[in-house]
């Protein structure tokens, strides 16, 4: 099979589908790989050593997606990208489509096979496609937050960590899966006093158990929520519900009780956001103000880091990246139920349950796609 991977287009997108590494892995299971020059260049990644690992570069986009069976991204297709793909081609990306009704139909169009990153599972029920870059956006998240409570910045003039006689600024994360906890860790270790939300106690226990005294939880409810943000500094919505729109739990009502230059770091934007008022920003402009509340919203915050989220991405989908290379979609789909909760369209219908419904859109089960 011809397994490609063009240069990422989205503004401000550094990483790559494939590394060097993973062209060798391909190559040595008898597949052609076909690389758009210049695509490693941003993860330091430089043709040469695509080219000694055994990749064929492509001059084009245009010619990487003709010459491809198998298109290996990072981010969704952009419309001049969706415009190049063709029937029976499968696509293996991060897709979240129920947050993005065109890209869901031209995806539809396109007739290609295309399977997201984010709702691939695995045997203990976790989504290992996504938690590596959940974790590394956890991380960055603090980070992010920090530098926008900046005064310059817009916001407030709060150092998280605050300073001898002065309080450490407060940080609420609303989410206890991989990027809550890794924004906590983060957070706590920044200095800021920590609460982290949620409706899961089996996580927040663990939250607990794994962090100590240093960082407090609490059941997620509304009125919890409403008064919880009112006092936040730092506010970072890291709530995910698999495959679906992200739960609205910061309403515009909420906003116009929290301080002056707080800010809000919305890591769920990529499913349409936790915030009533949230919308994707890009890295170039990535912030916006409404009733004085900063919002960080961008869309792929681990492409400001693209060397570690790139290596960090590919360790985690090549074992599925050659599963398809070695025996097709349908075969692959077939024999893996994990790799197969990540199908969201194939030959023009949804597959996904949460896309079709947020979209208005007939549901095919995959089973029905595959036997068909």
């Amino acid at each position: 099979m011809r397994v490609g991977a063009p240069k990422e287009i989205k503004n401000n997108e550094y990483r790559v589908g494939l590394t060097p590494s993973a062209v060798t892995e391909l190559v040595h299971a008898g597949h052609e790989v076909l690389i758009e020059t210049g695509a490693g260049q941003g993860a330091g990644l430089s043709d040469d050593q695509y080219i000694a690992s055994g990749a064929r570069l492509t001059r084009s986009a245009a010619e990487l997606f003709a010459g491809a069976d198998l298109v290996v991204k990072v981010k969704e297709p952009q419309p001049e990208e969706i415009g190049m793909l063709r029937p029976g081609q499968i696509l293996f990306t991060y897709l979240h489509l129920a947050a993005d009704a065109a890209l869901t139909r031209g995806l539809m169009e396109s007739g290609a096979c295309c399977i997201a990153y984010e709702t691939v599972t695995s045997p203990g029920g976790g989504l290992p496609l996504l938690a590596p870059m959940s974790e590394i956006a956890g991380r960055l998240a603090p980070q992010m937050g920090a530098r926008f409570l900046e005064r310059q910045e817009g916001g407030m003039g709060v150092l998280l960590s605050g300073a001898p006689g002065v309080p450490p600024a407060e940080v609420l994360i609303l989410g206890a899966g991989s990027v809550g906890q890794q924004a906590a860790a983060v957070a706590m270790g920044m200095g800021a006093t920590v609460l982290i939300a949620d409706r899961n106690t089996d996580a927040l226990r663990r939250l607990s158990a794994t962090l100590g005294p240093f960082v407090r939880t609490i059941y997620s409810t509304r009125a919890a929520i409403a008064e919880c943000v009112r006092r936040a500094d730092l506010v970072i919505c890291a709530a995910l519900t698999a495959g679906a729109r992200a739960p609205i739990l910061i309403t515009r009502d909420m906003l116009t009780t929290m301080k002056r230059g707080a800010v809000i770091v919305d890591v769920a934007i990529d499913q349409g956001g936790c915030c009533e008022t949230s919308r994707p920003t890009s890295h170039s402009d990535p912030v916006y103000t409404i009733d004085g509340v900063v919002h960080y919203c961008v869309t792929n915050m681990p492409g400001v880091v693209p060397r570690t989220s790139t290596f960090a991405l590919n360790n985690a989908t090549l074992p599925f990246t050659l599963a398809l290379a070695n025996k097709g979609w349908r075969d692959a789909l077939r024999d893996d139920p994990h790799l197969r909760a990540g199908l969201e369209i194939a030959s023009g219908r949804v597959v996904s349950a949460p896309a079709a419904a947020a979209h208005g859109l007939s549901f095919t089960a995959a089973i029905d796609v595959l036997n068909g």
